[in-house]
């Protein structure tokens, strides 16, 4: 990736580096059999920089041949209550909001099929699909919804829908300008309604949250460099706002005419995430000392800690740390990814069952948003173990 250019704005000489983490696993979500080979996965280097012009963020180091996805790539939430909650409100949103009843939906990143197989449910839509880590197995029958294996590219030729959707995964895209630019020689009729969904960059950086910084998340966008980028490449934008605890920046725009309001972005936003980034690797290095010293003292009393959730911010944070023995398990909800290995640092993944027996003294949620969740499990496990979430460092037990 050209370090000097902005792969969102394409503005040239306008890209600062103010962050960097070494030696990081190039994929955080795939099913790792063995120990062996999760303590052997191929890495790779993190060196996120600001663009200036536009408050883009991007990780210049990052490599598009380092990641894989296939079906062996397990990232699904949909196996939690309380992001099922979540997902069917914004299909409903987008349902009676933009009337999507009996229309054609396309997801591009569509994962295992549960978002675009939902809102063609609820709507008696007929869906297309777009997502290499597929898998057939899963997929709801008696729909009308046909998956492709593959990415979405400049060269996919697809009928024009009145749904455009692509939910965490533009993060996912490296050069984001030329993707966007695709998606709208796809998504051509006036009337098509477009829905993204990524990360929000402004809260990562104001919680100095290194562990949701990882290899496959090339692309950190605010309100503003979205903005910015939706509008350069000839579309109204309609709605930003967040959701999910304020985790998740979404978008809804539509293909731009002649005489409509295309602004660029707030001058104003650029300059805040310019003052976050500037910050960020001093706050992500507070939070890494403080929690290198509470894992540390606690094995060194000999309690036991387990992470809740073995996704991206698991890998992330325990690899950023160099977290080895301090932790032996991580556990998930999700059956496939249980008896895996994490990439990087080879902690297995158990079920919450395996709790039970095992009887931590310390359970570190990975996500907050899911701590009622996980409570609730817990004490159906039977356990009373002190819960903690990953931002909890000077107040204590949540």
């Amino acid at each position: 990736m050209d370090k000097t250019v902005c792969p969102n704005c394409r503005s040239s000489g306008c890209c600062h580096q103010f962050y960097e983490v070494l030696g990081v696993p190039t994929n955080s979500c795939l099913l790792v059999e063995d120990r062996a080979r999760a303590l052997d996965f191929p890495t790779g280097d993190i060196v996120l920089a600001v663009c200036s012009e536009c408050g883009f963020i991007f990780n210049a180091a990052w490599d598009p041949e380092r990641t894989i996805y296939s079906d062996r790539y397990e990232e699904t939430q949909g196996f939690s209550p309380t992001f099922n909650t979540f997902n069917r409100a914004i299909a409903e949103e987008l349902i009676s909001s933009y009337d999507i009843r009996g229309k054609t939906v396309l997801e591009i990143g569509c994962g295992k099929g549960e978002f675009l197989s939902l809102i063609c449910e609820l709507g008696d839509n007929r869906g297309i699909g777009y997502d290499p880590s597929f898998v057939p197995a899963r997929q709801r029958a008696e729909q009308d919804v046909r998956f492709v294996r593959e990415f979405f590219t400049e060269g996919t030729r697809e009928v024009a829908p009145d749904l455009l959707c692509c939910k965490m995964t533009l993060e996912h895209i490296g050069q984001t300008h030329r993707f966007v630019d695709s998606v709208r020689s796809v998504a051509n009729r006036k009337e098509s309604v477009i829905f993204f969904q990524v990360p929000d960059v402004d809260r990562i950086l104001k919680e100095g949250g290194f562990w949701d910084v990882y290899y496959e998340h090339c692309s950190y966008f605010s309100a503003t460099s979205l903005g910015h980028l939706f509008a350069r490449t000839g579309f109204a934008v309609q709605r930003i706002w967040t959701g999910y605890d304020d985790q998740y920046l979404m978008i809804v725009t539509s293909p731009a005419e002649p005489g409509d309001d295309v602004t660029l972005g707030d001058p104003d936003g650029v300059d805040a995430i310019i003052r976050l980034s500037g910050s960020f690797a001093a706050a992500a290095a507070r939070r890494r000392t403080a929690w290198l010293g509470r894992l540390r003292s606690w094995a060194a009393a000999g309690q036991r800690t387990v992470l809740w959730g073995s996704g991206s911010k698991a890998v992330a944070f325990l690899t950023t740390l160099g977290v080895h023995d301090e932790i032996e398990h991580v556990v998930d909800i999700n059956p496939y990814r249980v008896g895996k290995f994490l990439p990087g640092t080879g902690q297995r993944i158990v079920a919450p069952a395996f709790l039970r027996d095992y009887r931590p003294d310390n359970v570190v949620i990975m996500n907050p948003v899911y701590r009622d969740e996980i409570g609730r499990e817990l004490a159906r496990q039977r356990c009373e173990p002190r819960v903690y979430t990953i931002l909890d460092l000077e107040t204590g037990p949540a």
